[in-house]
């Protein structure tokens, strides 16, 4: 007997006869002997509609309330799964994340899980009773519903399947596994039957929409081991591993894939004093709101004595972003602000850019030679990032493909 934990994604669960699906590939491993929990999505586009529910209300809405709403999504796919499982022989009941309880930070809107109290759960696996929970949703100190932001059913379970000690955990989604990049704009991305933590860590952090960055970096920590398959096929997946267990596979090919986010917005100070202190000044703001800031460029500065830094941040925020430095304008010193979301972050990604030199060269000469405009840099270890115009995520997205040599018919078998 094994203990399983299964999610899966809204696109799995968009509409009752997905659900009821769902509940068949669950009915097949609760009769193989297995334990199961399922972690459920929202069903697909239904948090955006409730997201846009709190904007139109207030763009800087209260975000205490705003996961009160979108919490919703999830509990309706959990309370649906279990009606499903129930009309076909399987014994199972839904559990809210404040009835387990998931306990979180009130980061409202960015929670992070502190602890998740297994008694109650345990205690149904035992009964032979499958476990339904809503992913994405956990309760805050006051008791509070708190979320854990865009894609946080993915982090929902793999922290489930850590507390239990699960034998693995199986993300279900609407592809059968990583691929080289979005087969939607490069229809010869080839599917990876392995890629290492720390890459997909990078890829999902850089807008890889396969797993949420916090859940990759969890399963990493806590040792789970984690597949990515379809929802709809029965095709084998790709396995998220150690280094160790794909060595052979770097050496042959430095650049495992590349992502695209175009959920960025790109603002600017002008006229920053050029001063100890000015950077802090306008970062820390920021990070007391809990708004993450990606890249950043501070030019050389003025004969004045002033500089311009520019930044990306998600566009989600811009709203709050920019009521913050407005806010902040005394204690900055800028002279004006400028921002755009016209813009899309493209990122290169491979562990073996470690042991390869000319890795970024190659990716700014391949845009370069088609006329792309690289607005921003950022580098780590294995990854580079570029901002460039949105309209040409799609060309950059292709030509570097083909440039790494990642297109499916130039790989040697």
């Amino acid at each position: 007997m094994a203990r399983i934990v299964m999610k899966f994604g809204g696109t799995s669960m968009a509409g009752v006869e997905r659900i009821r699906a769902v509940a068949e590939r669950v009915k097949r491993e609760v009769d193989a002997g297995n334990q199961v929990a399922v972690v459920v999505s929202a069903m697909a586009g239904e948090t955006d509609r409730l997201v846009a529910f709190c904007r139109e209300v207030s763009p800087l809405y209260d975000p205490r309330e705003y996961d009160v709403v979108v919490a919703s999504g999830e509990q309706v796919t959990s309370g649906l799964l279990a009606i499903s499982l129930q009309a076909i022989g399987v014994p199972a009941r839904s559990w809210m994340g404040w009835q387990l309880p998931i306990r979180t930070s009130d980061g409202h809107g960015s929670a992070r899980i502190a602890e998740i109290d297994t008694a109650t759960l345990n205690a149904a696996l035992e009964q032979g009773q499958v476990a339904v929970i809503p992913g994405f949703q956990g309760v805050a100190a006051g008791e509070r519903v708190t979320t854990l932001g865009r894609g946080g059913s993915d982090t929902s379970a793999v922290a489930v399947a850590a507390a239990m000690k699960a034998d693995r955990c199986d993300i279900y989604t609407d592809v059968d596994g990583v691929y080289t990049t979005d087969p939607r704009i490069v229809p010869r991305a080839r599917k990876l039957q392995k890629i290492t933590f720390e890459e997909m860590l990078e890829l999902a952090s850089v807008g890889a929409k396969v797993l949420q960055t916090r859940s990759v970096g969890l399963a990493m920590k806590e040792n789970v081991r984690l597949q990515v398959l379809s929802s709809f096929d029965d095709r084998p997946g790709t396995m998220i591993v150690g280094d160790d267990e794909i060595e052979e596979a770097m050496e042959r090919q430095f650049i495992t894939g590349i992502a695209h986010d175009k959920n960025e917005a790109k603002i600017t100070l002008t006229d920053v004093p050029d001063r100890p202190g000015a950077v802090a000044a306008i970062f820390a703001p920021l990070a007391e709101a809990s708004i993450n800031v990606d890249m950043i460029v501070q030019n050389i500065a003025h004969s004045t004595g002033s500089t311009d830094v520019t930044f990306t941040v998600p566009s989600a925020e811009l709203a709050r972003s920019l009521d913050v430095l407005e806010k902040a304008k005394d204690a900055i010193g800028y002279t004006r602000l400028v921002h755009d979301t016209n813009v899309s972050k493209i990122t290169i990604v491979g562990v073996g850019m470690r042991s390869h030199a000319g890795v970024a060269a190659k990716m700014f000469k391949t845009l370069g030679d088609r006329g792309i405009n690289i607005q921003a840099i950022t580098t780590s270890e294995i990854k580079v990032s570029v901002l460039i115009e949105e309209d040409y995520t799609e060309l950059a997205v292709r030509v570097l493909h083909t440039a790494y040599g990642l297109d499916a018919e130039q790989v040697a078998a």
